[in-house]
């Protein structure tokens, strides 16, 4: 993706996920053309059990993924864990959140979406 020159938006967002299987979920989901820049990933064990997850970060969208916070990371039964290091994604990059077992976590992501169409 080359350095924007022309006009475009920058625009807050958040989203929202529940988890309940070891099936990734993809949290962001990059589009051509776009720089994302995370803010915030809060990450929350509802169901009152102990469980492990990693996030993965997959610069081309279906090849490999990079481990930011492993799988083994523990997350104690009914405890939140922020993650608030700043990430950066461009163009079709995705963040992937994978869960270690069967849970419940809920995670709300926040970012900024530069727009560069």
């Amino acid at each position: 993706m080359g350095i924007p020159s022309g006009s475009g938006s920058e625009v807050l967002k958040r989203g929202t996920f529940t988890v309940t299987n070891t099936t990734d979920t993809k949290i962001l989901d990059g589009v051509a053309n776009h720089v994302y820049t995370v803010l915030s990933i809060i990450i929350t064990e509802t169901a009152g059990n102990a469980e492990t997850f990693g996030l993965f970060l997959d610069p081309s969208a279906g090849g490999t993924d990079y481990e930011i916070i492993s799988l083994a990371t523990p997350l104690g039964a009914d405890e939140t864990f922020v993650f608030n290091d700043r990430l950066v994604l461009t163009g079709t990059d995705e963040l992937n959140f994978k869960a270690g077992a069967t849970c419940d976590i809920d995670i709300v992501i926040s970012y900024v979406d530069q727009d560069w169409t």
